[in-house]
């Protein structure tokens, strides 16, 4: 009885834990999204630019969701947008499958 209860408690915990996961975002064109991150962000956002030096590795990949979340507070929220929700959603894809924390860090700028 004990096994079978264990097996159904880590059963759902396993389906939960994917659920989760799944929910976090769809993910979009990642190439499509380093595109749209170099032509639209990196302008403002290089050394000597007008903005904080950004790159993917320069958040985790949780700090890039709620960023994606939260763009309003952004100086630069005007130019968000003006973007189409796929191509943010393409941008977030790219960052955060190369954020600090993911299995594939970007290694150049």
């Amino acid at each position: 009885m004990f096994r079978k209860l264990l097996c159904l408690f880590l059963t759902a915990g396993f389906v939960v834990a994917l659920a989760g996961t799944a929910a976090a975002f769809e993910q979009g064109n990642e190439r499509k999204g380093k595109y749209m991150f170099r032509k639209n962000c990196r302008s403002c956002h290089t050394e000597g630019a007008s903005a904080e030096p950004l790159n993917p590795v320069s958040k985790t990949q949780a700090q890039w969701e709620r960023a994606f979340q939260r763009y309003e507070r952004f100086e630069c929220a005007d130019q968000w947008e003006d973007l189409a929700e796929s191509d943010k959603n393409d941008i977030l894809t790219y960052l955060y499958n190369h954020a600090f924390d993911s299995p594939s860090p970007a290694t150049c700028e």
